[in-house]
């Protein structure tokens, strides 16, 4: 991955390649809030753009990763804990939904939400890419683009942006609002003008913006 993400940042020209900026953080670890003011500072701000041409099959999801086992699954391991699995599919376990801070046992329960959703996406930006780059974007585990929740809170928010829909667990907002931003500043996305807004009141909820 380092390797990879090297050589797009040496061809920043060729459609898809990480940002330079950004490449030398292959990780993905959420920036800190002071980063994320700066980081909102530089999305670039505009109208929503047209729906038109969107369907879910255009952000080919979820990918294989291997042993019987797909994007979902990764992410059911990865935030659950005393995860039970069946050869590689997550089938008991333990999820604590942070936008709502339900618990659940049944992996039925919990829905892999984009924290960008998909017709979001499309309206800021991703309706110029192609269908390869728009599955990357869909299973971006390196990001913090995918989060298990409960699957009432993800299909309330729907495709609605911070300034429409926020958790109804206040105490999140910070790290949402972070994520949010960490998401379109590495796909270069663009925001709404009320977007920017209730992003900028949800970084004021921060300790180190507050301070």
């Amino acid at each position: 991955m380092r390797l990879i993400s090297a050589l797009c940042a040496a061809a920043l020209v060729l459609a898809g390649c990480v940002p330079v900026e950004d490449a030398a953080n292959p990780t993905g670890t959420p920036p800190d809030a002071g980063d994320s003011v700066t980081q909102l500072g530089q999305l670039t701000v505009a109208k929503s753009g047209s729906m038109r041409g969107y369907s879910r099959e255009r952000f080919p999801h979820w990918r294989d990763t291997g042993r019987n086992c797909d994007v979902r699954d990764s992410v059911l391991k990865r935030d659950g804990k005393n995860i039970k699995l069946s050869g590689c599919n997550v089938v008991a376990g333990r999820w604590v939904s942070a936008y709502d801070e339900r618990t659940f046992t049944e992996p039925s329960g919990v829905d892999i939400d984009h924290m960008v959703p998909l017709a979001n996406a499309w309206r800021s930006g991703a309706d110029k890419w192609n269908d390869e780059r728009r599955g990357d974007f869909a299973n971006d585990l390196t990001r913090p683009q995918l989060r298990a929740v409960s699957a009432s809170s993800n299909r309330a928010k729907g495709d609605q942006d911070p300034s429409q829909w926020k958790p109804a667990n206040r105490d999140f907002w910070c790290e949402y609002a972070v994520d949010w931003i960490a998401v379109k500043h590495f796909w270069r996305l663009r925001v709404t003008t009320a977007e920017k807004a209730a992003l900028s009141d949800m970084l004021d909820t921060c300790p180190a913006v507050r301070e």
